[in-house]
């Protein structure tokens, strides 16, 4: 059995002064927590949600708590292109130069079997989901590039590494969002601009609510008691993820890319000499499993 080291995380992490974020889905859950650790760790943050009454509360909340100045809102739905291009061009006003992007934005999708859930509500959740983190990443590249350097954070998790039944759209998003970090953050590589995927684990959020909710007979027996297990008892801290997001936003993990890292179970921060062994192979990446790989010799003569 893996270690649990949520315990071992540092409550201080690095810090970030000097840099500025843009975050997607912040005005709740993890993108609010992530919000919370960036400015704890003096950074700037331009926080993006749907909700602009819910938004221009964290907003206030945030500013009150820390340098309001450090603290810039607008409200933007990612699956619009056109809403995106006025929140990067709003953050660019409010702070000039960005260097971190966090997408964090994502909708749970239509559950139920693929072949009954609407057709509609599930390509819509593709283009919260994947469209707009891939369009963010898009408009990120454009303001990091003329300064080789720059950090893209993507939220994955649930179903990108394990089939997730009946949540179909949100568990195809999150595998593509990991294919899409490795692949990017290949091409990028040399304008110095890193590109991860993190998994947060478990949270307790609106999310897991929904999926409670919407009982076993739609989600599945399994899974909807698993759910409810963990929203018990044992759901990862949205501080856990909170902070290994701060460490993928600062220097401290600089060539680092192209990786999907789990914030309940990675031993991070990683030394440079681990950080150096990892970008030799193929360590937290999405892989084919073979015959060999499990001992087996079908492939053998």
């Amino acid at each position: 059995m893996r270690p649990d080291t949520r315990g071992l995380r540092r409550q201080v992490g690095p810090d970030l002064a000097g840099r500025a974020a843009i975050i997607t889905g912040a005005s709740r859950g993890l993108g609010a927590a992530i919000a919370e650790r960036f400015l704890a760790a003096n950074a700037s943050v331009m926080l993006c949600a749907r909700d602009g009454v819910e938004l221009e509360a964290r907003r206030a909340q945030l500013a009150g708590a820390h340098s309001a100045d450090r603290v810039a809102a607008q409200r933007a739905d990612i699956a619009s292109a056109t809403e995106v291009d006025a929140l990067f061009a709003a953050a660019t006003r409010a702070f000039g130069r960005i260097q971190i992007l966090v997408n964090n934005a994502a909708v749970t999708g239509p559950l139920g079997g693929f072949d009954v859930v609407d057709w509609s509500e599930w390509l819509a959740a593709i283009s919260v989901n994947l469209s707009g983190t891939a369009y963010c990443a898009r408009k990120a590249l454009l303001l990091f590039k003329p300064h080789r350097y720059g950090k893209i954070i993507n939220i994955s998790g649930g179903g990108a590494a394990d089939p997730l039944p009946r949540m179909s759209a949100y568990a195809v998003c999150k595998a593509a969002i990991a294919r899409f970090t490795e692949t990017l953050a290949l091409e990028v590589k040399d304008h110095g601009i890193d590109v991860n995927a993190l998994a947060p684990g478990p949270l307790a959020t609106r999310m897991f609510d929904q999926m409670i909710a919407a009982g076993p007979q739609l989600i599945g027996a399994e899974l909807h008691a698993s759910i409810k297990k963990q929203r018990s008892k044992g759901a990862t801290p949205l501080e856990v993820g909170a902070g290994l997001c701060a460490y993928l936003a600062s220097a401290e993990s600089d060539g680092l890319t192209g990786r999907l890292l789990a914030a309940r179970w990675d031993p991070w921060p990683f030394t440079e000499g681990i950080k150096a062994e990892i970008g030799e192979g193929d360590i937290y990446t999405l892989r084919r499993i073979t015959p060999q790989d499990r001992g087996k010799a079908w492939n053998e003569p």
